[in-house]
């Protein structure tokens, strides 16, 4: 794996096991049956569990040494002396999978062993094969493609997800006001990807539940495609490596940064 150029398709084989494994469970009642607790103390549902198997199977017939950081599972290690680390989401969008939407991705960066560096990010929305992708300082990809973000300089104008519900409510109200558009799509890691594509102009997140394993991937397509990611109070993000510390992430095309943390009582550094 030092040579870059593989990420990629060990990443679509991983997705295409992935694919393979959940397709007999989508949108039916046993996905969303929970059968553990996960790493971090959160539900493993059946569709999540079966996901993860099939990834981490592709990984270790690479026979490459790696660290790996995946929601379930947690950390393991495979082989000896590993130089990279993986952040992987095998499911991010279980809800929606489970009852048949069709809106959930696999979520991967590959990076230094601490991940301070991260080399590559992979998203692939599962439901309909869109692949985004980036290698640092490379550009970012939709099937290929070269993707940036919007141009969108007013929030009168602007399109977002606005995750604030259940926890700090209030910190979003203010920019729910001021905005044109809201979606709530149900996978950070595909939202961050239609940010950098220019779908949507910027995607908030307040709850203070995200992981790592969550951001990690769509963090560098984003930053890739021209966009600027910080914490809700708008200094840069943290990506602590682990799969338990949470976070709040405000992600952006960056013309519309600044106003969307005036607006959740943020400041922009």
């Amino acid at each position: 794996m030092d040579d870059k150029t593989d990420y990629f398709s060990i990443c679509e084989e991983a997705s295409e096991k992935a694919i393979e494994a959940i397709t007999p469970l989508v949108g039916t009642p046993n996905a969303y049956k929970e059968v553990y607790a996960g790493a971090d103390g959160t539900p493993t549902r059946l569709i999540d569990d079966v996901a993860e198997k099939a990834i981490l199977e592709v990984f270790e017939n690479t026979g490459i040494p790696m660290r790996i950081l995946s929601e379930e599972i947690g950390e393991i290690v495979l082989g000896k002396d590993p130089k990279i680390t993986i952040a992987l989401d095998p499911l991010d969008g279980t809800y929606n999978a489970s009852m048949g939407i069709p809106f959930y991705s696999i979520s991967i960066a590959i990076g230094s062993l601490d991940l301070s560096k991260i080399d590559f990010g992979y998203v692939k929305n599962l439901a309909n094969n869109d692949t985004y992708y980036a290698m640092a300082e490379k550009g970012a990809y939709l099937n290929g493609r070269r993707i940036h973000t919007s141009k969108i300089k007013n929030l009168k104008q602007a399109c977002a997800s606005l995750y604030g519900y259940q926890k700090n409510v209030e910190q979003t109200l203010g920019l729910a006001r001021k905005i044109r558009r809201v979606r709530l799509l149900g996978s950070v890691a595909l939202e961050l990807c239609y940010v950098a594509s220019g779908k949507m102009d910027a995607i908030v997140d307040v709850r203070n539940s995200l992981r790592l394993i969550d951001v990690a991937a769509g963090k560098l397509i984003l930053e890739e495609a021209g966009g600027t990611i910080t914490n809700g109070t708008g200094k840069p993000l943290s990506l602590e490596c682990n799969i338990i510390n949470r976070l709040s992430m405000v992600a952006s095309n960056g013309y519309v940064h600044k106003a969307i943390l005036e607006s959740i009582g943020g400041k922009y550094q």
